[in-house]
């Protein structure tokens, strides 16, 4: 079989894939990087007739690792996306213990960056907390939602599943993100949490329409290139099962 053809195939069939370990770690670094650099940071834009509206700053880049879990459910299947989530998970509880013992560490007393250094990483761990419980529960929502949409859709309208799976998958991360990791936090009053829940929400649910021909274009392109566009037929869908 050459790499332009694709073959619709069942989520149980073992085969080695080209890309799937590559679009796993592309899944990882957005994730890791989009929770320390972006979460705890409130930035600003100015809307016509609005004025300043409040955003959290990880909502630039966050939504990709959402683009990418849709890619590999869609491609890969249920299963393996499963695979990339707890793997995702491992990486986040890790993180989180390895900002606590880094910054937890007395300082040498000639170095001077403790204050600056807990500033920026202090919180990482309530961010990551939430964040981790968050991810979870939203990725394997949004991994399901887009895979019996699939199989309902019978593979058509892709755009469909993607932005679906994304309004779904990404309000119940939102719901559990914000309060868990801002509510009562210094500087964020319950309104700011509720504002930026819903506004944060809604960008992410616009990225992904903005983001569709991208979507598209990389589904085509891993299809062709591995040979296959799997239906999620008999998967078993808990989150804990193996495989």
């Amino acid at each position: 079989m050459s790499g332009d053809e694709v073959r619709a195939t069942t989520a149980g069939e073992v085969r080695a894939f080209r890309h799937y370990d590559r679009v796993m770690a592309a899944f990882v670094a957005i994730l890791l990087l989009s929770n320390v650099i972006g979460a705890g940071k409130v930035a600003r834009v100015a809307l016509p007739g609005i004025g300043d509206w409040p955003f959290g700053a990880g909502i630039l880049f966050f939504p990709i690792s959402y683009v990418i879990g849709d890619v590999l459910t869609e491609v890969y299947g249920y299963a393996r996306a499963r695979r990339v989530v707890w793997t995702g998970f491992a990486a986040l509880l890790f993180m989180a213990f390895m900002s606590w013992v880094v910054v937890a560490l007395p300082p040498a007393p000639d170095w001077g960056n403790q204050a600056a250094y807990e500033a920026v990483f202090g919180q990482v761990g309530r961010i990551v907390a939430a964040s981790t419980v968050a991810f979870w529960a939203g990725e394997f929502v949004n991994a399901y939602v887009l895979a019996r949409m699939k199989l309902l859709t019978r593979g058509r309208w892709l755009w469909t599943r993607t932005i679906g799976s994304t309004v779904a998958g990404q309000a119940v991360d939102s719901l559990l993100f914000y309060p868990l990791a801002f509510w009562g936090a210094e500087g964020w009053t319950h309104a700011l949490v509720l504002q930026v829940l819903v506004t944060n929400w809604a960008l992410k649910v616009a990225w992904e329409a903005l983001l569709t021909p991208v979507t598209y274009a990389v589904v085509g392109w891993l299809k062709r290139a591995e040979g296959v566009d799997v239906f999620d037929e008999g998967t078993d869908f808990s989150p804990f099962a193996r495989g």
